[in-house]
């Protein structure tokens, strides 16, 4: 695909642990900052913010196993697995610090990785990504729940244009959506789906983690989220010790539908707020 959002020759594919992994990075001086793609998004989820963001330092873009264009193993298709890749993908980028921005199924991913390896973060930024069973929209919970078989259409790319098309204040732009629909085309749709489903059993278990996680942490939720409603990032605020929660107006792609205030939000965190948290 010819790209206008990444810079000639990006994305690219990193093998990590044996599987095909696409990345878009840029070059730049400081800390790095690792940013993991949305579901049923991918790293075009970042469009909007990509020239911000990369003013800010050096940047690696990810879709996670499963997610984007990337390869999948089922073994890591839940939060707890997921946070161990994210440490493994880390060593294989050569990053042994970095900020890390995890939006959507990266919010559990970061946060397990944090819990087991909290060297590797000098601070996250996560939110519209489910924290609790209790607190998940109708939507999700239903994808969660439903019995195998019973969630999804055969061909999930058009099932996801139509999602975003639907659910963002304004649609992105044709080729991220094109690169969406490739995401999720045939069956990739239903099995990245096997992420959310395994939150009965891993949310628990990150819950009892989160007092120990002494990474500071920014929760970005949307106000109008029908899919991970800001409460879930209350949740996690009352649970971190370190952490601040930011409520933006806007639904649940919150990068979409706000793009200026997530930016701004990250700018401030990362240029120091987060030493205040």
């Amino acid at each position: 695909m010819n790209t206008t959002i990444f810079p000639a020759g990006s994305p690219e594919f990193l093998t990590v642990d044996g599987l095909q992994i696409r990345i878009s990075r840029s070059e730049g001086d400081g800390l790095p900052i690792l940013i993991t793609a949305p579901w049923p998004q991918s790293i075009y989820a970042f469009h909007a913010i990509w020239p911000a963001l990369t003013a800010l330092g050096p940047v690696v873009a990810v879709d996670l196993p499963g997610f984007g264009r990337s390869d999948r193993r089922a073994e890591l298709m839940a939060p707890e697995p997921m946070g161990g890749f994210v440490t493994r993908l880390a060593a294989a980028l050569g990053i042994e610090r970095c900020h890390a921005i995890g939006p959507d199924v990266g919010t559990s991913a970061m946060l397990f990785a944090a819990a087991t390896r909290p060297s590797l973060f000098e601070s996250l930024v996560i939110g519209s990504g489910g924290a609790d069973m209790e607190l998940v929209g109708k939507g999700l919970r239903g994808v969660i729940e439903a019995r195998e078989g019973e969630y999804g259409e055969p061909e999930g790319g058009a099932q996801v244009v139509g999602t975003i098309t639907r659910l963002t204040r304004q649609t992105p732009p044709a080729e991220a959506m094109e690169d969406f629909r490739l995401s999720s085309q045939g069956r990739r749709w239903i099995e990245a789906a096997d992420y959310v489903r395994a939150y009965p059993r891993d949310l628990p278990r990150l819950k009892s983690l989160l007092p120990a996680i002494r990474t500071p942490v920014l929760v970005i939720s949307g106000k109008d989220d029908p899919i991970v409603p800001p409460e879930n990032g209350a949740f996690l605020v009352r649970h971190l010790p370190r952490s601040l929660h930011t409520v933006l107006d806007a639904g649940h792609f919150v990068w979409e539908d706000d793009a200026a205030g997530y930016m701004h939000a990250i700018s401030a965190w990362l240029g120091g707020g987060y030493r205040q948290a």
